[in-house]
């Protein structure tokens, strides 16, 4: 029997909030980019017609897929809808990206063959060498990475971009972390499903990518969704220290229902 390599049927899968000027430039690359990739836009009722223009495309590409949920729900929801969409689709490899072309669609192949070469996630990364962020500022550059290094320390994970969304999966892991138990959102999700993939000792490569600054629409990211992802990797890693002087770390969940209120109560401390 012949070997399934993940490149084979990956599905792509992008969140969109009022991307009207992106969304149809990112899909015409990513068609030119990975030609048999499935893609599926999961939108959040954006007034400025995003859906209408993916679905105009749909209509000439039996390729692409839009779901359109009834309100603004957050990325983290976003992106377990869509994995569920493509793991149901029989993907072979799962992919998530921005839809704001800061991910550029040309460097989908690079990661689609580190899962090729083994790998169980690969993320493109700004923080390796060859990896960039062009145009972004010192501020803003600074908060990532200093993010990031904290990420690292807090939880032991091995990679220098945990706050990455340009990345793929193979689906077994998907399937391992158990989407319906992984609850954050924003950079919080990310960092999650690094540190899900770390504690059950999945493979993770990184490959540099150049991260751009978008040109059309406005930024997501806010105060509020820095704090939560700090929040988060504080909770974590005190639970999973906790857990470790304790000697029962093995079957350690980083995150689950009940810790809502815990992360809560600290985002709203820190901004009142």
């Amino acid at each position: 029997m012949t070997d399934i390599r993940p490149s084979q049927k990956p599905f792509i899968v992008i969140p969109t909030y009022n991307e009207a000027g992106n969304i149809v430039g990112a899909l015409n690359r990513i068609r030119l980019a990975v030609p048999n990739a499935r893609v599926i836009v999961v939108d959040d009722s954006s007034p400025d017609g995003t859906a209408d223009l993916v679905k105009a495309l749909v209509v000439d590409d039996e390729y692409i897929d839009i779901r359109v949920r009834p309100a603004k729900s957050g990325l983290g929801s976003a992106y377990r809808f869509g994995f569920k969409l493509a793991r149901e689709s029989g993907a072979t490899a799962v992919i998530e990206m921005d839809a704001d072309l800061s991910h550029e669609p040309e460097a989908l192949p690079e990661l689609l063959n580190a899962l090729d070469d083994g790998a169980e996630m690969a993320i493109g990364s700004r923080y390796i060498p060859g990896g960039e962020s062009p145009g972004l500022s010192p501020s803003r550059l600074a908060l990532s990475m200093g993010g990031n290094i904290y990420a690292r320390i807090a939880l032991g994970i091995p990679v220098k971009d945990a706050t990455s969304g340009f990345r793929a999966y193979r689906p077994s892991l998907l399937d391992s972390i158990d989407l319906d138990t992984v609850s954050a959102d924003g950079y919080g999700f990310q960092i999650e499903m690094v540190f899900r993939a770390t504690l059950l000792g999945a493979k993770i490569a990184e490959r540099p990518i150049i991260f751009n600054q978008r040109t059309e629409g406005v930024s997501k990211m806010s105060r509020m969704i820095v704090i939560e992802a700090i929040s988060l990797c504080s909770v974590w890693g005190l639970q999973r220290r906790f857990r470790q002087l304790r000697g029962n770390d093995t079957d350690f969940v980083p995150y689950h229902k009940g810790n809502k209120s815990v992360v809560r109560t600290l985002v709203s401390s820190i901004k009142g």
